[in-house]
């Protein structure tokens, strides 16, 4: 029993910032590679950033500069920060996470319900 909790969403007006946090709570008993998704109305769903156990980060070009993510493993939370937004970022934002949720050595995927980020012009 795992569960993925976004919070930080909201609207900016394009130039602005928001923070995006996701935590898992329950039966964690790690947390392998960590990322966010987005999916905006009519497009597929987007790889956005990861963050792998050594810190080693990967972004979409788009948010190349502009985004950060980061995670904290003793609160088991990953975070976007995201900076000088465009219209083009809005879009329902999830976290997702390989958990380990036994004592046993495997991991699980895992899904947050998503965070909507509205970026005006």
């Amino acid at each position: 029993q795992v569960q993925l909790l976004e919070s930080g969403g909201g609207w900016v007006q394009a130039g602005g910032s928001l923070r995006l946090s996701c935590t898992a709570s329950g039966s964690v008993f790690g947390i392998a590679i960590m990322a966010w998704y987005r999916q905006a109305p009519g497009k597929q769903r987007e790889l956005v950033a990861s963050i792998t156990t050594d810190e080693i980060t990967d972004y979409a070009d788009s948010v190349k500069g502009r985004f950060t993510i980061s995670r904290d493993d003793a609160k088991n939370t990953v975070s976007l920060q995201m900076n000088s937004l465009k219209p083009g970022d809005t879009a329902v934002y999830c976290c997702n996470a390989m958990v380990r949720t036994t004592i046993l050595q495997i991991y699980e995927n895992h899904w947050g319900q998503g965070a909507q980020v509205t970026v005006s012009s």
